[in-house]
């Protein structure tokens, strides 16, 4: 394949110290490392991807892409669902997902060091030997890598009791755009000294510097927990019986709501005995505090007081197994429900918070907004957070209905933002959310996170078009 002198020029300069398995430039290797899980974001084709191994060979592809002008896009696994690591024409992809070493487990410090490549399955069940937990855990964790839950700010089903990625982060070895190494943090549980730089880092989305390693911290294993199941005739029940758990106080590790349609769905596929049809909202809920049986017990009266009109509860391990299990099959069910229409139906799982008063008023807007543009959406989400996914169904090969969803998704940011709410709870900007920032933020702190951008990167050159245009 015949390539651009340009591009000639910096493949000779980047195999100075990278190796060449290092540096992919196959047509089909490229389209793949092309974009993340995103849909509605544009992307474009890379020149080359890098696949780095050590910190210095990540350092020495920052200062050649900054020598030269071009524009570099990290990536990890891919599964993100703003477009944030969509590659633009003719940049560096750098893959970070070669450079997954745990390096070390810090059972005495409750710490763990590790680089950005490691995926969150594997950094959990690492620390687990050591009677430790590592608790953030995205839907995705399976294939999802360490780096890329630092980028965006990954949160997951048991951020209610446990907190999101950045209350874990408590150091970062940085590399920066032009190629330069830096070390945010500390080791210590507490310290306050210079500003927080580690937290800008998270959910910057690699438009400010390449994690390269990462301290986290750790918690001890979590004790066995039970879990219920509730479902109610309206989703007003529901946001009361959410309301009534938190305002007595409890502190549920899960608290996960699902809409009708979602509900409809996982009942449709088969294989979940305790949910009946017909319930406007299912509430998942789960204890694993020292004593799960009475704090389920009063949660589960509280349910009852909201107007729940069927609940399940687990006195066992293997039945709060199965109660949960609702939840983990929405997924293979909105599948389910895509094939029995006849396959070629996109799904995209959108994320929004709001207050937690305001999670029955939103879920009910949703509802309004599908019927409006006649689509099917499936709602769920983090009751206990006031994080929901509205997951819009349709046909991407119809131009009206993908227009239809387009209109849909953008109904949805507008109700959100008009409850208070954030047009992300822990999936990313991108660029899939650029213009909804601009409306959410406001002209002046958008000019401070713009002069952030060109502080740390002054040219331009680090994922460029994502979250804040320069």
């Amino acid at each position: 394949m015949s390539l651009p002198t340009d591009t000639t020029l910096l493949l000779s300069r980047l195999r100075s110290a990278l190796p060449d398995e290092a540096l992919i430039t196959d047509p089909a290797a490229l389209a793949a490392h092309s974009r993340d899980s995103a849909p509605f974001s544009e992307y474009g084709t890379p020149a080359v991807v890098a696949v780095p191994r050590t910190a210095e060979q990540v350092a020495h592809v920052m200062r050649t892409a900054y020598a030269l002008d071009v524009p570099v896009v990290p990536q990890g696994a891919r599964t993100g669902l703003a477009g944030a690591a969509n590659a633009v024409d003719g940049c560096v992809v750098l893959s970070t997902a070669a450079m997954d070493r745990i390096l070390s487990v810090d059972p005495a410090n409750r710490l763990v060091r590790c680089e950005p490549g490691v995926t969150t399955r594997r950094l959990a069940e690492a620390v687990a030997e050591h009677g430790l937990t590592y608790p953030p855990d995205p839907a995705s964790w399976e294939r999802c890598t360490l780096g890329g839950n630092i980028a965006t700010g990954a949160g997951g089903i048991c951020c209610v009791k446990y907190g999101v990625t950045a209350d874990y982060v408590l150091g970062l070895d940085l590399v920066l755009p032009d190629g330069r190494r830096m070390r945010t943090g500390r080791d210590t549980v507490k310290g306050v000294a210079g500003y927080d730089l580690t937290r800008l880092i998270v959910g910057s989305e690699g438009t400010l510097a390449v994690v390269v390693g990462a301290t986290l911290a750790l918690r001890p294993a979590r004790p066995p927990a039970l879990s219920l199941l509730a479902q109610f005739p309206s989703l007003t029940a529901a946001g009361e019986a959410v309301a009534a758990i938190t305002a007595a106080g409890h502190t549920p590790s899960a608290l996960e709501l699902l809409d009708r349609a979602t509900t409809q769905a996982v009942v449709d596929l088969g294989r979940h005995p305790l949910l009946r049809t017909g319930s406007a909202a299912t509430l998942i809920v789960e204890s694993d505090s020292a004593d799960p049986s009475a704090e389920l017990a009063s949660m589960e009266l509280l349910c009852k007081r909201a107007g729940a009109e069927h609940i399940a509860s687990a006195a066992t391990g293997e039945e709060a197994h199965e109660i949960i299990e609702a939840r983990r099959l929405v997924s293979p069910a909105l599948a389910a429900y895509m094939a029995s229409r006849g396959g070629g139906l996109t799904a995209f799982i959108e994320d929004v918070a709001v207050p937690r008063s305001e999670l029955p008023e939103l879920i009910g807007q949703i509802e309004k907004i599908a019927e409006h543009h006649r689509l099917r959406i499936f709602t769920l989400g983090h009751a206990g957070d006031g994080n929901l996914h509205p997951t819009v169904v349709f046909d991407e090969t119809d131009p009206d209905e993908l227009a239809r969803a387009r209109s849909a998704y953008d109904d949805i940011m507008a109700a959100g933002l008009a409850l208070g709410g954030t047009t992300t709870g822990e999936h990313g900007i991108g660029t899939l959310k650029r213009e909804w920032l601009e409306r959410e933020l406001g002209p002046v702190s958008l000019e401070v996170q713009r002069g952030l951008k060109r502080l740390f990167d002054p040219k331009n050159l680090l994922n460029p078009g994502k979250v804040v245009t320069a």
